[in-house]
């Protein structure tokens, strides 16, 4: 083996099977210790999208992300949210934790605006984390919210329908979750830099 070769392999970008992925990017614990043991860092990673796809809404896709949501709110930081479908119930968010005076609720007029709101507030650098519910959103719209993401150093959580699984994402993370009626069921479809080792699960 030449030097040349051997250096890039050295390099910490360079993964090997067998290795174990390199963890340097920021996380937020999800709280769920199953789910933190898949993702790489123990965490929702920080400057990414997560994509969230569930079959429905109010089956516990967005307390899935809640206990990150309420640390943030706790340490001061903003948290929007972007064209939620459902006016979010204060008393709910409290209990779990979350800090209401550091929650920003942005209703657009369009898909449109909501992207845009979303990819601004993501650039910003002023939010934690901005929760989008964008069921439109192709692969270039969330390149776009990546790449603010990246930017802003912003947690984005993008949540569709779980349709969208057939289609590909530059999404970080991407998670499906279902229920039967009686329990939540949480699968891990896409995990950049690690193993995909959760789900189905119930939680």
């Amino acid at each position: 083996m030449n030097a040349q070769l051997q250096s890039v392999l050295q390099h910490p970008a360079v993964w090997r099977p067998g290795q174990q992925p390199q963890r340097h990017h920021a996380v937020l614990r999800s709280g769920i210790g199953v789910l933190d043991d898949s993702l790489p860092g123990g965490g929702w990673p920080v400057g990414a999208v997560t994509e969230i796809l569930a079959s429905g809404t109010g089956i516990g896709e967005v307390s899935l992300v809640l206990p990150a949501v309420a640390r943030l709110s706790q340490q001061g930081r903003w948290v929007a949210w972007v064209a939620p479908p459902h006016l979010p119930y204060p008393p709910a968010l409290q209990q779990a934790g979350v800090v209401l005076e550091q929650m920003l609720w942005l209703k657009p007029d369009s898909q449109a605006d909501a992207l845009w709101a979303a990819e601004q507030s993501l650039r910003s650098g002023t939010c934690g984390a901005v929760l989008a519910w964008l069921p439109d959103a192709d692969h270039t719209a969330l390149r776009r919210l990546q790449l603010a993401a990246e930017a802003g150093g912003s947690w984005c959580v993008v949540l569709r329908d779980s349709d969208a699984a057939t289609h590909a994402t530059p999404a970080a993370v991407r998670v499906k979750v279902a229920s039967d009626g009686l329990r939540r069921q949480v699968q891990l479809l896409k995990c950049r830099g690690g193993m995909v080792q959760y789900g189905p699960r119930a939680a």
